[in-house]
């Protein structure tokens, strides 16, 4: 992606990171499972962290940023249920932090710096296409996470959130069982989506390898609505922890 030069018009946000009992199926999102993982706690979802991180680049660049733009986000550290999580500024694009503690940074580009590369389907390991109505369970999840910018409803746009949640699908009924951890997305936008649609999500895993937290798969994850591309998202994940 593009280096951000102006992360500066980017707007300090702070929430209160809420544990969505949704992702109970993944046990690290439990205080139970979150504890027998190392953790302290109920670790949130990645996914209610990447919404947060939307929010001031969202309302700072508008509806063109959700429809043709991209970002990469990368996940540091666990954000606990419960903790309070700042979203600011940091130079490149906008960081998530807790305390002294960087959690996570995403750093957005506008629709003409996209990493149009991305675009070009790669081989790998295809896995099980599924369709996937966009109904009030994926259009909602933002909101019941906090995060609530009032623009998707005044535009009639989906979230961006919706995109690393259903390759989070992917990883959850084809790729896991027990316990993994979303790391890493890069994504890019390619047109505009309504709630309601219904979208086609067609995955390949390109790449699997051991790093010294465990096993990482790498899919590349693309999703149509009635034949037109609408996004892409390379999408990665310790599918096994160590």
């Amino acid at each position: 992606m593009a280096e951000v030069t102006n992360a500066a018009e980017f707007a300090d946000w702070s929430i209160a990171a809420v544990n969505l009992p949704e992702h109970a199926d993944n046990p690290v999102h439990t205080l139970e499972g979150g504890l027998a993982a190392g953790y302290d706690g109920a670790v949130v979802a990645g996914t209610t962290v990447f919404a947060y991180l939307t929010r001031p680049v969202a309302e700072a660049w508008g509806a063109d940023w959700v429809t043709s733009g991209g970002y990469e986000v990368w996940f540091r550290a666990p954000v606990l249920a419960d903790e309070q999580i700042r979203v600011a500024a940091d130079g490149e694009g906008v960081a998530g932090t807790v305390g002294d503690r960087l959690c996570a940074r995403l750093d957005p580009v506008r629709g003409e710096q996209v990493a149009t590369d991305l675009l070009t389907e790669r081989p790998g390991k295809r896995l099980e296409p599924m369709m996937v109505n966009l109904d009030a369970r994926w259009v909602g999840y933002a909101a019941r996470g906090g995060e609530d910018l009032p623009l998707y409803d005044q535009e009639g746009l989906v979230h961006p959130v919706i995109w690393p949640s259903l390759a989070n699908r992917v990883f959850a009924t084809q790729l896991v069982d027990g316990s993994w951890v979303h790391t890493r997305s890069k994504v890019v936008h390619a047109a505009a989506v309504a709630p309601g649609a219904d979208v086609l999500v067609e995955a390949i895993e390109i790449d699997r390898f051991e790093t010294r937290a465990g096993e990482r798969a790498v899919v590349d994850v693309r999703f149509s609505v009635d034949g037109v591309a609408v996004c892409v998202v390379e999408h990665e994940a310790l599918v096994r922890l160590n």
